[in-house]
């Protein structure tokens, strides 16, 4: 695995901060460990399920990248679900179950087989993609491209 870069605490906002920053979200600085996001992406199968994903994302993500939470510790993940819309007991019980492991391994498996090396990556109609945080104009771009209409916001 690559070194990772780790940018001093007053080193000029990256171009990912200062677009989080305009869109609201904030990237801190400091993490000193890695999650291992497998149990996250588990929950987030069973917040898909039950139509919180949207609301489940913000909280983890915000957890990860803003509070510097470990989200591959199962209690920590169980707190930030409850707070991102999920019954805490059912998300313990299906990441105690394994519920959704195969599921999560099998798009592990599809990502990397479609060569997917970066995240975020973004595939559209399982032919084209966006790797790398973009500006919106990117995804409009490719949406024109494989004849979608964006949807409005």
């Amino acid at each position: 695995m690559p070194a990772r870069r780790i940018v001093p605490p007053d080193a000029a906002p990256t171009p990912v901060e200062q677009r989080g920053e305009a869109l609201g979200i904030r990237f801190s600085r400091g993490r000193t460990t890695t999650s291992n996001s497998h149990l996250a992406l588990e929950a987030a199968e069973l917040a898909l399920e039950t139509g919180e994903a949207a609301r489940f994302h913000r909280r983890a993500f915000k957890a990860y990248f803003e509070d510097l939470e470990d989200i591959g510790n199962v209690d920590t993940l169980v707190r930030v679900g409850v707070e991102g819309g999920l019954d805490g007991e059912a998300l313990r019980e299906s990441l105690a179950e394994g519920r959704y492991i195969s599921r999560v391994d099998e798009g592990i498996a599809w990502s990397r087989a479609i060569g997917v090396t970066a995240i975020p990556t973004f595939v559209f109609n399982e032919r084209y993609g966006i790797v790398g945080a973009h500006e919106l104009d990117a995804f409009r771009e490719m949406m024109a491209r494989v004849g979608q209409a964006p949807r409005r916001s």
